[in-house]
């Protein structure tokens, strides 16, 4: 170690040389080589001294500025001026010598500390590779964490963090709460949320509401159900830069866009899903949003396969807070009479499960938005769902109709819509029909009204044992269980075929879920076909909703050898939940 002037003046050099360096580095990466300025942070935070000074060995990495002399070194205490040369060589000299040096006298603020006497020992003791030194420190408390890896921007954070908490006191009263954010201007926008909060708590319980009780009845009510949600649905995994109260802004935010948007009402749930699947910084999900635009740009909408089987159910039951299968249905107006035979369907089923309905009139032209004929269809829609006691929007839309319903679809848990043209015979036919188009691509289940509306009092489960078929055994039992409604499984055999299996084992789930159901294994007659045998069973059964899977094979396959769903739709009278 040096115990001359000379060898302390080299590596006097030696620090300022990388001081430079550090400085180069610093603009080349955005991040700052700058102390800061105890007097900024204690202003800014509204740090309040304790008095108290007591001697401890500190860690030299925790020091982060200073109160004179900011501006002389670099954050990692290199010295930047010239004139120091002299200063700091000398006390290199005494800290490696006999005669050694006083301890320093630091504020420790949170975990930072800022040195109040004694740069130049810090500035050497760090060449020297010391991890520690000996200080005497008094501590200065603040109301917001401060670390040792503070950046000078941050500061703006805390101080806006600090002036929340001075306003709402949340600190206090919430002492749990952590409400850090990583962008300037955020806590102005919680605020403002609270001064909403307050006001309509006001004219709930008619009375003047202390700004202090609406911040902490906002935190309880408001805050904390997306919170939890956020933590529930893991989506901080999907933002890993971003805080809860980050996301909590950015939920809120994209809630509301949606809803205008939408001309719907989006719940938190429905928010969050969205926001996950279309921003998250997961490899996995940045994959598949490249590969779902890939596939939508190269393939056609009536040779689209759809999603996969069951993820409807994945992604509509899984966050949710209640039991309800359908708590948002969306229903398509035409506005002739067989759009508002589908709406009357679409009332009964929300009656059913108190759900909200969600009304569509797609149009080709922008203009038509707004003629006369839209507004009373608007009319008709809002006196129906008022009359049924139902809360029901209506929204519109400009483009291809079954595009935009199954865009609009995955808000919802369920489409209705009316039967106007059944697919025809035929590969082409069946390849342009727009139904099948709907029924194929929509991510939701599909219920088809083809003539009236009906009152859902006995439920028909086609069952053959395929996975989407087993997707309609799922929505059958529910509503057999909580709508207390009868139902038959038919399961058709074709010559030496045994279906036996396939209902052995829809028999168990229904028993395993305590659903009882009348069992009957169909035998097709002659050149009957098994739409024919499933139709058959439902008249004679009385049955007025039929339950099956969607389409189990490509759409060119289908078009070429038929398929049991488009015969069901051609000949039903009986609405028919067709599920994927």
């Amino acid at each position: 170690m040096p115990q001359n002037l000379a060898s302390a003046v080299e590596d006097f050099h030696r620090a300022r040389l990388r001081a430079q360096l550090e400085s180069v580095v610093a603009r080349l990466t955005g991040r700052s080589a700058e102390l800061l300025s105890y007097e900024e942070v204690r202003r800014q935070l509204r740090a309040r001294e304790r008095y108290s000074h007591h001697l401890e060995d500190i860690p030299l990495d925790a020091i982060v500025g200073s109160v004179g002399r900011y501006k002389d070194f670099t954050r990692s205490f290199l010295p930047k001026q010239a004139g120091a040369q002299e200063r700091w060589a000398r006390v290199e000299i005494a800290m490696t010598g006999m005669e050694g040096v006083p301890p320093i006298d630091v504020y420790r603020v949170g975990d930072a500390y800022f040195v109040r006497d004694g740069n130049h020992r810090v500035s050497v003791a760090k060449e020297l590779g010391a991890d520690h030194i000996q200080a005497y420190v008094t501590d200065v408390e603040i109301r917001v964490p401060l670390t040792p890896d503070a950046e000078p921007d941050d500061l703006i954070i805390k101080a806006e963090h600090t002036e929340f908490l001075e306003h709402t006191r949340l600190d206090r009263t919430r002492p749990e709460a952590n409400l850090r954010v990583t962008v300037p201007g955020r806590y102005q926008i919680l605020e403002e949320h609270i001064a909403v909060h307050r006001y309509f708590m006001g004219q709930h319980e008619e009375r003047h509401i202390p700004y202090g009780q609406a911040a902490a009845h906002w935190y309880d009510e408001v805050y904390q159900p997306v919170a939890r949600l956020i933590r529930e649905r893991g989506i901080l995994r999907d933002f890993p830069e971003r805080t809860e109260t980050d996301l909590y802004l950015w939920l809120s935010q994209h809630r509301a866009e949606l809803e205008q948007q939408l001309s719907w009402q989006i719940t938190p749930e429905m928010a969050a899903s969205d926001l996950a699947s279309r921003f998250s910084q997961q490899p996995g999900r940045v994959i598949q949003r490249i590969g779902r635009r890939v596939l939508k740009a190269i393939t056609p909408d009536e040779l689209e396969p759809g999603p996969p089987t069951g993820r409807w159910r994945e992604e509509r039951l899984a966050p949710r807070q209640d039991d309800r299968l359908f708590a948002n249905i969306l229903v398509a107006i035409r506005g002739d009479e067989s759009g508002w035979v589908a709406l009357e369907q679409a009332l009964e089923v929300a009656h059913r499960e108190h759900a909200r309905l969600h009304g569509l009139h797609v149009v080709p032209h922008e203009q038509q938005t707004e003629h006369p004929d839209a507004r009373a269809i608007q009319e008709t829609f809002e006196r129906r769902c008022s009359a049924a006691g139902v809360e029901g929007r209506l929204a519109y839309e400009v483009g291809p109709v079954q595009r935009k319903i199954c865009e609009r679809a995955r808000w919802n848990d369920l489409v209705v819509t009316s039967l106007n043209y059944p697919p025809l015979p035929g590969p082409m036919s069946k390849i342009n029909s727009g139904i099948v188009t709907l029924i194929r691509r929509c991510p939701r289940p599909v219920l088809v009204v083809p003539d009236e509306p009906s009152s859902l009092d006995h439920a028909l489960l086609a069952y053959d044992g395929t996975p989407k078929a087993r997707e309609a055994l799922f929505v059958a039992t529910y509503l057999a269980g909580r709508w207390r409604v009868p139902l038959t499984v038919v399961a058709v055999t074709e010559g030496d075929r045994d279906a036996g299996t396939a209902v052995e084992d829809a028999h168990t789930y229904l028993e395993n879920h305590r659903v009882q159901a009348t069992w009957v294994a169909e035998q097709r007659w002659g050149d009957e076909s098994v739409a024919d045998a499933i139709l058959r069973r439902a008249a004679a059964d009385n049955c007025d909703l039929i339950l099956m899977g969607g389409y189990g094979m490509g759409p060119v396959v289908e078009a070429v050898i038929g398929s049991t769903v488009d015969r069901i739709l051609r000949k039903s009278t009986r609405p028919i939940l067709i599920c994927r």
